[in-house]
Formats: C-alpha cells, sequence, structure tokens
C-alpha cells in the first residue's frame, strides 16, 4: 500500500470533538508535508449528522484546517473504507475491535500507533495478548490465576497512557490543549507514513 491511496479514520465517542481535530489537523499537516492521503472521522456513539462542537470547529478553523463540520457515525462503510483506523482512546480501540473483529490488524490508538519507544509498544502488546487470553478463559469459565493478575498489573504499570481525555463541556483552553496532543500524535504518524513509504 503506497502513501498516494492510504486511507485514515479517526474514531472518538461522539465525533464532535477529538476526532473532527484529528481528522482536520492531520489532513493540513499532510497536505504542508505534500504526503497524499485521505482522511476521514466517526464517532462509536454519534448522532449521525450533528454539529461539531463550537471550540473544535473554531480551532480547526483558526489552524485553517478542513473538516466536514457533522458527526459521522462509525459504520461497516467506514471500516471497510479505511486503511488505517486511529482512535482516541484504548477504550475505544476495544470497542471498534468488538464490532469489527474482521478489521482487528489495523485498528490502533492514535499515540499507540504514533508511539516509538519499543519498549513501550512491547509492553503494550503483551499486556494486550495476556487480556485476550484472560477474557477467553473467563469465557470458558476457568479461574484466572494470581500470577496473571499481577502479571496484567505489571504491564498495565509499564504501559503509557495512550488515551486523549475528552474536552467536551471544557473550556476554550481545554479543546486547545487535547488539539496540541492530537498535532504532536499526528505529526509523529506522518512521519511513520513517510518513512515506511
Amino acid at each position: 500500500m503506497t502513501l498516494s491511496t492510504k486511507h485514515i479514520l479517526f474514531v472518538c465517542t461522539g465525533n464532535t470533538c477529538r476526532s473532527p481535530l484529528a481528522e482536520g489537523i492531520c489532513r493540513m499537516l499532510a497536505k504542508r508535508e505534500g504526503i497524499a492521503i485521505e482522511v476521514r472521522s466517526a464517532g462509536v456513539s454519534a448522532m449521525e449528522g450533528a454539529a461539531y462542537s463550537r471550540h473544535s470547529a473554531d480551532i480547526l478553523r483558526d489552524k485553517g484546517a478542513e473538516g466536514s463540520g457533522k458527526s459521522r457515525f462509525l459504520h461497516k462503510g467506514e471500516i471497510q473504507w479505511a486503511d488505517l483506523i486511529l482512535t482516541m482512546t484504548i477504550s475505544h480501540k476495544r470497542t471498534v475491535v468488538a464490532r469489527h473483529p474482521e478489521a482487528v490488524d489495523k485498528i490502533y490508538a492514535l499515540k499507540e500507533f504514533a508511539e516509538d519507544d519499543p519498549l513501550a509498544l512491547q509492553a503494550i502488546q503483551d499486556g494486550e495478548a495476556l487480556m485476550s487470553e484472560v477474557q477467553w478463559k473467563q469465557a470458558l469459565g476457568q479461574p484466572v490465576t494470581s500470577a496473571e493478575r499481577d502479571q496484567l498489573s505489571r504491564l498495565s504499570r509499564l504501559a503509557p497512557d495512550y488515551d486523549i481525555d475528552d474536552p467536551f463541556g471544557g473550556s476554550r483552553t481545554d479543546y486547545e490543549q487535547v488539539a496540541a496532543e492530537i498535532e504532536r500524535a499526528v505529526a509523529k504518524l506522518l512521519q511513520k507514513l513517510k518513512s515506511s513509504d
């Protein structure tokens, strides 16, 4: 897959705050860097056609970034369209994977995908593998050992926090802080995509 055909989908809860910021910022930075990608956003609980939050819309406008201005519900067509699905939190990632397990190989939290520390990435990978194993055991009615619980606890302490806080209902400053965090992660994402081309 080349960068010229890369489709990136950003996902949050209502598609009114974080994922529209990520979509607009990514489109803006990719254009500035000369990276040809298509970008969309959606929400796992979005009300189709709702307006973006005022602060998100204002920040995008002030940056000269483009967004659709209307929320979109995450449906199967969006999943199929995307080459890469980047969520705003690990919880969003788990929700999308649970609803669309066929797409598991292309779903990441944004900050997780942008991560460049190999030790942090290994801790996440080990933690997710152990969590899957524990969930299977629980589903089959098998007991989880204290060693497994201890290992999960240890791995969760080692793993960085890949969640981007929801600014919904917050001040313009709250939204600006989230936008800056998203912009840092998107810049790393684009450098990673550029270097893999």
